[in-house]
């Protein structure tokens, strides 16, 4: 029996997205970041709620402000303490695993899918995702991007604006598009 496309796409393989099983997943987080991202900030209990619905797990302490915008939801685990501000973009077809006290700036996008660079392909609509891993206590400036398949170590601090497109080590900060290291922050 052939994969469906929900296990194409967790397998990292192509796969369509319109196919009817994505589309309710995807209908169904839809719905729960209209409600999160309807609600005012006095409304700290009914967002958790919601994100706990949403996401694939949450850690105590975490505040993500509205507007979040994300695929799938199911597929993003954040750790405690973190804290996003607002218009995060965590396109979550592959996951996306945030550690511990993890500090994202307003507009940051967590980019994993990607698409064929052979035009006949992506014009039947294939698409893949590779997964993103940021560290604990990393720190993503405002309108930082980080691409499909990276990963950032554990401390790492980058820039704002900068665009990730391969691996960043721990304890370092990187700057730029694409972003590179201009320091360490071990003596």
């Amino acid at each position: 029996m052939a994969p469906s496309m929900r296990e194409r796409m967790l397998a990292g393989d192509l796969y369509l997205a319109d196919d009817p099983e994505l589309a309710e997943q995807s209908n169904r987080a839809q719905d729960l970041v209209a409600a999160y991202n309807a609600t005012g900030p006095r409304q700290a209990a009914l967002r958790r709620a919601l994100l706990e619905q949403l996401l694939g797990s949450v850690g105590e302490g975490t505040e993500l402000r509205p507007p979040v915008f994300v695929d799938y939801g199911s597929h993003l685990r954040v750790g405690a303490r973190c804290f996003a501000n607002f218009g995060l973009v965590a396109l979550d077809v592959a996951p996306i695993t945030i550690g511990d006290d993890v500090q994202i700036g307003p507009n940051v996008q967590l980019l994993t899918p990607t698409h064929p660079v052979e035009p006949e392909p992506r014009r039947q609509k294939w698409e893949a995702a590779r997964p993103i891993t940021l560290g604990d206590n990393v720190w993503l400036g405002g309108g930082v991007i980080v691409c499909p398949g990276v990963t950032i170590g554990a401390n790492t601090v980058v820039g704002a604006g900068a665009v990730v497109t391969r691996d960043l080590p721990a304890d370092v900060v990187a700057v730029g598009n694409p972003a590179r290291v201009v320091r360490s922050l071990v003596p």
